[in-house]
């Protein structure tokens, strides 16, 4: 298979879900062997996609090199898996990546609707000689990547949560990412919302980038202030127990929702792998260190 890029640039713009700073990003098709590389263009330094460049994973995948980073960044990098993409440019002119709806389907939608170009270029796939597998025994979350002839995702989601119950979701590059994965929006608890306010984050959270889950009972004077936060006039919960009058896109969305981010961490490896990812409980963490286990063992 030929190395693919984009056929032309696209600009996207808005807030961060975790810092509420205001991005300008523009993303532009690149020449064969570049692979995915993020430039701060207020600074003017480049930051590859790498597993070897996270350096934060509280709530999302940061990436740093020098003074500059870029967080957020695993909805695009999903985006550009799913679809197909092996090289491009990222120039973003801020700290953050637009959280826009909290999927990725405004980025996969924009490159499935014009095509990718096909270069003068083999894909080079990673290919494993043996399995990696990455506990976390205090959480019992594991990710496992073993040899297979072509890209596949299985994982089990578990929150112990009585709203999402337990939750599974398969990807591979025969599936309709657009329309499978790429439209799952983000999430958070509802209880998780203060704590994490009080943490820095969510600066740019609202009901309309975010699925929030609510667990148990909440007064109305809690929803009042969470409504202000939310910059909302007001909050209620559905019945089936999420924040305002939310429409899912299916039953399994927060699941989904994993696997976007899954696909979009473990491309961290540097490029397309020929093998099974299967994870239990996964999140930015363990994802970034078992993408960075594939590099180091190649």
């Amino acid at each position: 298979m030929k190395q693919r890029t984009l056929k032309k640039s696209y600009k996207f713009e808005g807030k961060g879900l975790h810092t509420g700073a205001y991005s300008h990003m523009e993303i532009k098709p690149a020449a064969p062997g570049t692979g995915i590389v993020f430039i701060r263009t207020d600074l003017g330094i480049e930051i590859p996609a790498s597993a070897e460049n996270v350096t934060n994973t509280a709530r999302c995948t940061l990436i740093s090199k020098g003074e500059a980073s870029v967080s957020t960044i695993e909805h695009l990098m999903s985006a550009f898996t799913g679809v197909g993409v092996d090289n491009a440019i990222v120039e973003i002119d801020n700290v953050e990546v637009p959280i826009l709806d909290g999927s990725a389907k405004f980025f996969a939608g924009a490159f499935i609707e014009d095509g990718l170009e096909e270069q003068d270029a083999e894909r080079v796939y990673i290919e494993l000689k043996e399995p990696i597998e990455i506990k976390y025994e205090n959480t019992g979350s594991w990710v496992r990547i073993e040899p297979a002839d072509h890209l596949s995702y299985d994982i089990t989601v578990d929150f112990n949560s009585h709203v999402l119950g337990v939750q599974t979701a398969h990807w591979d590059e025969s599936s309709d990412y657009l329309k499978d994965i790429a439209v799952c929006r983000t999430f958070c608890f509802f209880h998780e919302v203060q704590f994490l306010a009080s943490q820095g984050l969510v600066k740019g959270g609202d009901v309309d980038n975010a699925i929030v889950v609510v667990e148990h009972p909440v007064d109305d004077s809690v929803l009042d202030s969470m409504a202000e936060l939310f910059h909302q006039p007001r909050l209620t919960v559905t019945p089936q127990g999420y924040l305002s009058n939310l429409v899912l896109n299916f039953p399994d969305e927060c699941g989904r929702h994993k696997l976007l981010d899954l696909i979009g961490d473990i491309r961290l490896a540097g490029g397309y792998l020929r093998a099974h990812i299967s994870a239990y409980k996964p999140g930015h963490s363990i994802n970034t260190k078992a993408a960075l286990a594939v590099i180091k063992s190649i």
